[in-house]
């Protein structure tokens, strides 16, 4: 294998990793105190109250879409597990005396499906939740859900 190629799949590996990491600040503190899902739940709630704030929205569909959203975040915490279990993996893997592409090749593709079993999770939480609202609360709330983000993402 070439450097180019090892640096390639090295790259691809680490990006996968910090996409399906994206969400592990939601699950885990760093200062090593546990998760409390009580607190959890009421971020979610207060968020979908501040996105919902100024629409027409009834408190019975912001109940409603706090319910799908920390459904969705709940499923969604079992994966953090197994992105630990696929890190070590890797390490294992890039830390033999001879590296096993086929081995790298395969703990590539679990991330991967990792990742597009999450993206599909919170995919299908938005697209549920946007069916709770007509089509001007549903502009509002996403412009005001994706507002944290502004100023921080890149590209």
């Amino acid at each position: 294998m070439t450097s180019l190629t090892l640096k390639t799949m090295m790259a691809a590996l680490l990006a996968g990793s910090l996409a399906v990491g994206a969400g592990a600040p939601a699950f885990a503190r760093a200062d090593g105190a546990n998760f409390d899902p009580a607190k959890f739940q009421q971020r979610i709630e207060k968020r979908v109250d501040k996105a919902l704030d100024g629409t027409t929205a009834t408190q019975d569909q912001k109940k409603q879409i706090t319910g799908i959203l920390q459904a969705a975040f709940t499923d969604m915490k079992g994966m953090r597990t197994q992105r630990a279990e696929i890190r070590k993996s890797l390490t294992e893997a890039m830390s033999a005396p001879t590296i096993d592409t086929a081995k790298v090749e395969a703990i590539r593709a679990q991330q991967v499906k990792l990742m597009d079993d999450g993206s599909k999770r919170f995919t299908k939480a938005l697209v549920d939740a946007g069916n709770v609202l007509n089509a001007d609360q549903r502009k509002a709330f996403f412009e005001k859900w994706n507002a944290r983000f502004e100023g921080k993402r890149k590209g």
